[in-house]
């Protein structure tokens, strides 16, 4: 049965993209929880799984059902298209106790003997000090397991909605949603999504966020209470190459052409990136790679775009060719989406 969001002309002007990093960290704590999410994950998670370990993830997964609600102001929609983690938080310690109590009673109640155990009586007798127990649990795992790769995340989301902006420019949002994910159908300013039960949801002119994200994968998630604005958080594009390593070797004609830094920066432009992420991902100095993407640009190799605070760099069509001339052009092995889909396959969809 379809799920079906109608549009009012006034919401075609709230529709936006979103990035965020309190996002990941929620959905980093689901998919230690659930080994269906592992496939595209499994080198990042043995990586930190010492780190993780040491985490008491216990409370947090207490309000994450497997079917059921996790409470919008534990996970509410990014307060803006490049949020940092630091401001994301600072709203969720702000959360309103008694707002927040309810929520928590809902999810609580979708888990069976969670509403009666007794650190959920705790919470529902002070919700103040949920609200700053969850936060810092939350915090805990931001600092531990996600901030340290935030980089090449952040990276990977801004170059998806990079993608999709264009393409919402191309074919406009009625184009673009059933692009973003096979279940999404558009006809007559109503969204459908092919889902488990049938929901009916007028937006009433508060639009939508459209948010990519790296761990969701293969959920489609949607939140749509009030007063949060209604979001659908659907899988990045590219999540298949995210935790592969640079290539060990640059062929040496490439190198001979632009010499050994220039040509692995424009090696690494698979996907749209800045220049901090960049450094990240090559272990160089952000100042060389900055230097090289400044001569690449010059060179006409690159184009340059402004999004939120950062810079992206993306190939031109010469610089397309020449890596792929030089052996670099590889699509991520195992991702498991085409150009038209932008999603990969077999995502489900679960609503908060």
């Amino acid at each position: 049965m379809p799920s079906r969001l109608h549009f009012a002309e006034e919401d075609f002007l709230s529709c936006r993209f979103a990035v965020s990093p309190l996002w990941e960290t929620q959905d980093v704590v689901r998919t230690l929880k659930r080994p269906e999410r592992h496939g595209y994950h499994a080198r990042w998670l043995r990586r930190v799984a010492p780190a993780a370990a040491r985490l008491d993830l216990t409370p947090l997964w207490l309000l994450m059902p497997r079917f059921g609600n996790t409470p919008d102001w534990l996970a509410p929609p990014p307060i803006g298209p490049a949020a940092r983690f630091e401001e994301e938080i600072a709203a969720v310690r702000a959360a309103d106790p008694e707002a927040a109590r309810e929520e928590t009673a809902r999810s609580l109640a979708d888990t069976p003997g969670a509403l009666a155990s007794e650190r959920g009586r705790a919470w529902l007798a002070d919700p103040a000090r949920m609200i700053r127990e969850l936060a810092d649990a939350v915090e805990e795992v931001w600092y531990t397991l996600v901030a340290p790769d935030w980089p090449r995340l952040r990276a990977l989301l801004e170059a998806d909605v990079a993608f999709h902006s264009r393409r919402l420019a191309e074919v406009g949002l009625g184009g673009l949603l059933p692009e973003i994910n096979r279940r999404f159908g558009w006809h007559a300013g109503t969204l459908t999504v092919e889902y488990r039960g049938e929901h009916e949801r007028r937006l009433d002119g508060r639009g939508l966020v459209l948010m990519p994200s790296v761990f969701v994968w293969p959920d489609v998630v949607s939140t749509f209470e009030p007063p949060w604005q209604p979001t659908l958080v659907y899988p990045a594009r590219g999540i298949g190459g995210l935790w592969a390593e640079p290539a060990a070797g640059t062929p040496e004609a490439l190198v001979r052409l632009l010499g050994r830094g220039r040509a692995a920066v424009l090696a690494a432009l698979d996907e749209p990136a800045g220049t901090t992420a960049l450094a990240h991902r090559l272990r160089l100095a952000p100042s060389s790679v900055s230097a090289h993407l400044m001569t690449l640009r010059e060179a006409g190799l690159l184009l340059s775009r402004r999004y939120g605070h950062q810079v992206l760099y993306e190939r031109t069509p010469l610089g397309i060719a020449l890596a792929a001339g030089g052996g670099f052009a590889q699509s991520p092995e195992g991702a498991g989406f085409s150009e038209g889909t932008g999603s990969p396959e077999g995502a489900g969809f679960s609503e908060r």
